[in-house]
């Protein structure tokens, strides 16, 4: 770890961030859990992938 982020988190401990502050970054890390689990269960729509496959996908 570098010193750089060490210090970075011994301000964060001595000066918490306000709570509208820590809920913003709650909702931030639920959205990205929600994404994660979406594509997990559900699976990545074919549509939205970048290497074409599928149907309609563009031949060369």
């Amino acid at each position: 770890m570098n010193i750089h982020w060490l210090l970075r988190l011994a301000h964060w401990a001595r000066h918490p961030p306000s709570p509208r502050h820590m809920a913003m970054i709650a909702g931030v890390i639920i959205a990205c859990l929600l994404l994660v689990g979406i594509e997990y269960f559900w699976g990545w729509p074919d549509a939205l992938r970048v290497t074409p496959g599928g149907r309609g996908a563009l031949l060369r």
